[in-house]
C-alpha cells in the first residue's frame, strides 16, 4: 500500500486542480496535487514538500479529510486529502500538463482520477454545510 497525500488548495473561492501529463500513469486525468510519503515524514510535511517541488507553491495544510483506499491492477494507494491555504508562490508546472483554479460548481465536470472522485464529493458536501 502506497500512502499519498493530496492538497485541496483554496484561494479566492476556487480550488487548484492539476492535469496529469501524457507520460504519467492515467494520462490527462485531473487530480488534486500531492505525492508519496517518504519514511519519517508527516502527512503535512509530505504535502508541503510535494506541492513546492511539483508546483512551486507554499501551502499550509489545515483540515484532514477522509482518506481513500484505491486498488488498481498495478498498485494500491491510500490517498490522504487535506484542505489547504495558499501561502505564496506562482504555479510552475514540472510534472503536470496543466492546472486550473476551478470554481466549486465546476469540480464535478472534470475527468478525475478514480481515487480523487470520493474526495471531490466529500469536499463539496462539506462546503454546502458552510
Amino acid at each position: 500500500m502506497i500512502r499519498v497525500t493530496c492538497a485541496i488548495l483554496e484561494q479566492h473561492g476556487r480550488v487548484l486542480i492539476t492535469q496529469r501529463s501524457e507520460a504519467m500513469r492515467e494520462p490527462l486525468l485531473w487530480e488534486f496535487p500531492g505525492g508519496k510519503l517518504e519514511p519519517g515524514e508527516s502527512e503535512q510535511e509530505c504535502l508541503q514538500r510535494e506541492v513546492e517541488e511539483e508546483l512551486g507553491l507554499k501551502i499550509l495544510p489545515v483540515t484532514r479529510l477522509t482518506p481513500v483506499v484505491h486498488h488498481a491492477s498495478h498498485q494500491s494507494i491510500e490517498l490522504i486529502p487535506f484542505i489547504c491555504k495558499y501561502e505564496g508562490g506562482i504555479v510552475a508546472l514540472t510534472e503536470h500538463r496543466a492546472y486550473q483554479w476551478a470554481e466549486l460548481r465546476e469540480l464535478r465536470g472534470y475527468d478525475w482520477c478514480a481515487p480523487d472522485v470520493p474526495i471531490v464529493e466529500e469536499y463539496l458536501n462539506l462546503k454546502q454545510l458552510e
